[in-house]
């Protein structure tokens, strides 16, 4: 089992924040582009080498958002139409969501009913912390890359 902390952290130029493990360590680095349209978040592991890019389709009706990982698969989380909640959907992910997903409180669960990860928020702290504890280290980056993405979509629109 791998636990991560995700503590965002942004300053002027662009977003960049570390995702450390439980030993402190830098685990992952997170950088968002600053002037790019569309915008992206790419992430990258402890030696360096990228581990998925993060993206949002520019000519779309509903946000969309695009992640692709380093092994080559990627997965959409997109916007649905709705009247009085916002609602999401995810494309290709391969796993199932249990728990309160926006408030990033939340499991994912793989096709044998197995847990694979737990994310659980933290509360009061001035920027997004959470915990990320991954129980099939095969998946750590999937999972980091789905806890970046979901923050990233949360910070879009509550900024719009």
């Amino acid at each position: 089992m791998k636990t991560y902390l995700v503590k965002q952290k942004f300053r002027l130029g662009g977003e960049r924040f570390d995702i450390k493990d439980d030993r402190g360590n830098v685990a992952y680095q997170v950088e968002g582009s600053f002037f790019q349209i569309p915008k992206t978040f790419t992430i990258y592991d402890a030696y360096g080498e990228q581990v998925s890019e993060i993206s949002k389709e520019f000519f779309t009706l509903l946000p969309r958002f695009n992640i692709q990982l380093r092994n080559g698969s990627n997965f959409v989380i997109r916007k649905k139409l709705t009247f009085w909640r916002d609602k999401y959907e995810f494309d290709n992910l391969g796993l199932r969501i249990e728990g309160n997903i926006w408030d990033l409180n939340f499991k994912l669960i793989d096709d044998r009913n197995q847990v694979v990860a737990e994310i659980t928020k933290e509360l009061f702290h001035l920027t997004s912390t959470y915990q990320v504890s991954v129980y099939d280290e095969a998946y750590s980056d999937l999972v980091i890359s789905l806890c970046v993405a979901i923050d990233y979509v949360e910070m879009l629109e509550s900024s719009s």
